[in-house]
């Protein structure tokens, strides 16, 4: 692919579908490339938007709508970042070779739904996973908890972050777990997936590349394991390298290419999985870059984003790690639009840290509005001074 001039014929066009603070490090990353960038999200002034050549807000869950815009911005190359997409409408677009779809059409559709991805993993590739079942009734879920074995974890067959998910430690919960699950899912839907609790040491993120060779062909290369602590399935902090035994990692790294190859495509996929000694587990696959993987802006050659931006325009990458570092979360505390920082200056004055804002135009109390990053000589010496950092600063009302 040759790389052209913005705004000119010459152009090469990536639509971003999502326009959050993931997109918006792509979106960076491509533009120093000479890219043109369209970003598309549900609601206006998403930060992805503030950073691209144009941007529209639409539903993105309407096919017909979604549709037009890709027909009027005819894309070389689309990039969905969330999982509330019309994905019915990239297949077909990707059938007509109207546009390249990031990784491949088929892979967004089985990753943006738990079901499918959770099928391909332990069902068709046999890999080895929690206990699961689906449910797609108040009944039914009651039903596979009891079958699974209590406690068991709820989440919404389609969503994000956290969304939607809770545990269930007693079977009168299930209602409640349902209830919750219909009402925080990204996009409508009847079915859950009821997974089983795993006794796991600690989860990591595997930041898994396939690429364009310089023999033509698709490799695969592995960035160094990332760690990170969730609450309520939302991550809070994370660091890199994680400490991890040869053993699993070698199986971590056969887990993710075997899940990533059966995807198909160029790309970073964010591949999560569970560790207990030498053992492990496969869990859930994004392909795009992972929330957990802001800590690369600070460790790697290069970022996730700016080797998401070069895979999926068939450049060299490099997963190389350069410093061990960590990153946490700064979340916005509050419900309010248009919020101010405070701290920031502080936040800074902590050795090595750096700070990412992300612009998100209205705040919530759990919504995450930054990232602080840090280096260290240890991963605990980064996550104390990340977590540190991010402490100082401070989300008020504008």
């Amino acid at each position: 692919m040759k790389l052209g001039t913005p705004l000119s014929d010459t152009a090469v066009r990536v639509m971003l579908l999502g326009a959050g603070e993931l997109g918006k490090e792509v979106a960076i990353e491509l533009q120093r490339l000479g890219v043109e960038v369209i970003a598309v999200d549900r609601y206006p002034n998403a930060p992805a938007m503030q950073v691209a050549h144009r941007s529209h807000v639409i539903p993105m869950t309407d096919p017909q709508v979604l549709n037009g815009v890709i027909l009027a911005e005819a894309p070389h190359i689309i990039v969905p970042e969330i999982e509330a997409i019309a994905t019915e409408v990239l297949a077909q677009i990707e059938a007509a070779g109207l546009a390249r779809v990031v990784p491949t059409a088929r892979a967004v559709q089985l990753t943006m739904n738990r079901e499918g991805i959770r099928r391909l993993a332990a069902e068709e590739l046999g890999l080895p996973t929690s206990p699961y079942a689906f449910a797609g009734s108040s009944r039914e879920l009651m039903e596979a908890a009891h079958t699974i074995g209590l406690p068991v974890f709820v989440k919404p067959v389609m969503s994000s972050s956290g969304k939607g998910q809770s545990v269930i430690d007693a079977l009168e919960d299930a209602g409640n777990a349902w209830a919750y699950a219909q009402s925080s899912g990204r996009v409508e839907t009847t079915r859950v997936i009821v997974e089983g609790r795993i006794d796991f040491d600690y989860e990591i993120t595997l930041l898994t590349v396939r690429s364009r060779g310089v023999d033509g062909q698709t490799r695969t290369d592995f960035c160094a394991p990332i760690g990170h602590r969730q609450i309520s399935g939302d991550y809070v902090e994370s660091w890199q390298p994680q400490a991890m035994s040869e053993a699993a990692l070698a199986t971590s790294q056969d887990i993710a290419g075997r899940v990533t190859e059966a995807l198909g495509g160029w790309g970073v996929f964010g591949v999560e999985l569970f560790v207990k000694g030498d053992q492990v587990w496969f869990s859930e696959v994004s392909p795009r870059p992972h929330d957990t993987g802001l800590v690369t802006l600070a460790t790697q050659t290069m970022s996730e984003f700016a080797l998401h931006a070069r895979a999926i325009l068939g450049l060299p990458v490099d997963v190389s790690q350069r410093e061990v570092g960590a990153s946490a979360v700064i979340y916005g505390g509050m419900e309010a639009v248009g919020i101010a920082y405070e701290g920031v200056a502080e936040a800074l004055a902590v050795q090595t840290a750096d700070l990412r804002l992300f612009g998100k135009p209205e705040s919530f109390e759990r919504r995450r509005m930054g990232v602080a990053t840090a280096l260290g000589a240890t991963t605990d010496e980064a996550r104390s001074r990340a977590t540190e950092a991010a402490g100082k600063v401070r989300p008020v009302r504008g």
